[in-house]
């Protein structure tokens, strides 16, 4: 007998629509911070003295100022290109100076190679001292104690370049992998084995790299300590500024813009080859 029995199938269920959420008021902590960040931020510019009004109204002296660089004398371009090489050969010896201060400093302040805490902490302190002190500090320092000129530059650019090379030769040391080193203290390795089979060598790619970094910082550093008399082409600037001379200022800024671009682009092609290889 056929079954006439009707069969009520499940209701079709509707897609759940989801109701975006209503827009909720701030909460506590967000209006803190924004308050905060205002108490900050407001005194800072106030006390940087921040004024747009200066800015306009100082915009027609900037007008003429530019024009009268333009052109450019070439009537001292000889003694500008010396004082250029100057610079160049303080920034290069001033950089090879503090990467040689750099490296021991940087091995005794790694703890994978440092022989005690002693020297794990000292070493740290005078990095720490080299590269939080502004190089103008260590600029006027080394103007008054050695004289003013060139070799001030180069002392300074030294300090400083201790303590930026100090910090990342220490950290690049650092991350150099561990299990190579148990393996070579396992076979009977010393601590100066290890540093000289493997250590160093690994850490020898972030070295190069810091160091062309810290020659690219070297040049730019250089034209602005020249400002407070440690030598080098910011002499030459400042006095072509102090006295009006405009236009050979413009050409000093050119040949320091050169500078520092080929600098830039060496050093750029140098760590992408050693990157490829």
């Amino acid at each position: 007998m056929r079954n006439n029995s009707i069969q009520v199938l499940p209701p079709i269920s509707s897609p759940q629509l989801s109701v975006p959420p209503r827009y909720s008021s701030p909460k506590f902590a967000q209006v803190a911070t924004i308050l905060i960040l205002f108490v900050v931020i407001y005194p800072a510019f106030q006390g940087a003295e921040v004024s747009p009004r200066a800015l306009i109204e100082g915009a027609p002296y900037m007008q003429e100022v530019l024009l009268e660089m333009f052109p450019p004398s070439t009537e001292r371009l000889p003694q500008v290109l010396s004082l250029l090489v100057s610079t160049f050969h303080m920034a290069v010896a001033g950089t090879i100076i503090g990467i040689l201060l750099a490296l021991p400093l940087a091995i005794l302040g790694a703890r994978k190679t440092t022989p005690h805490v002693l020297f794990y902490q000292s070493s740290r302190l005078i990095v720490s001292l080299a590269r939080t002190i502004p190089d103008l500090v260590w600029a006027l320092f080394f103007v008054v104690t050695v004289g003013i000129g060139p070799f001030a530059g180069v002392l300074t650019i030294a300090v400083d370049t201790l303590g930026f090379c100090g910090r990342f030769f220490a950290e690049g040391i650092e991350e150099t992998e561990s299990n190579p080193k148990e393996a070579l203290e396992t076979l009977g390795a010393g601590r100066r084995a290890i540093l000289a089979i493997f250590i160093l060598p690994s850490s020898a790619p972030s070295f190069i790299n810091t160091a062309l970094f810290s020659l690219e910082k070297a040049v730019r550093s250089s034209v602005v300590l020249g400002l407070v008399g440690a030598g080098g082409i910011g002499v030459e600037l400042k006095v072509a500024m102090d006295t009006f001379r405009y236009d050979e200022a413009c050409t000093i800024i050119l040949a320091i813009f050169a500078l520092v671009i080929v600098v830039e682009q060496v050093s750029m092609h140098a760590r992408k080859w050693m990157a490829s290889e």
